[in-house]
């Protein structure tokens, strides 16, 4: 588990891997704790469900896109990013 101080550099991606005991915490509590660091986006890869959620900052909200399979990953931040979700969760 890490933890993001306050005195760092500002973030401009975190990424959460669930877990079954962290499912409730990464889908929600993290978005609000993000949003209030205002880190421009966070990805919630989810190897129980096989998708990767890319959740982007926008006036204080995360829109949220999901991906799964060989569909490529759009990363507003990362624009030239060549990712599956399936590559994400080494499924191949």
């Amino acid at each position: 588990e890490a933890v993001i101080e306050l005195n760092e550099p500002p973030l401009i991606l975190v990424v959460e891997v669930v877990s079954e005991s962290t499912r409730t915490t990464d889908y929600r509590s993290k978005r609000s704790e993000y949003a209030v660091l205002e880190i421009p986006e966070y990805w919630i890869v989810d190897p129980l469900e096989a998708i990767v959620t890319v959740c982007t900052l926008v006036e204080g909200f995360y829109d949220a896109v999901v991906f799964q399979g060989e569909e490529r990953i759009v990363s507003p931040t990362f624009p030239e990013l060549a990712l599956t979700a399936n590559r994400v969760l080494s499924i191949e």
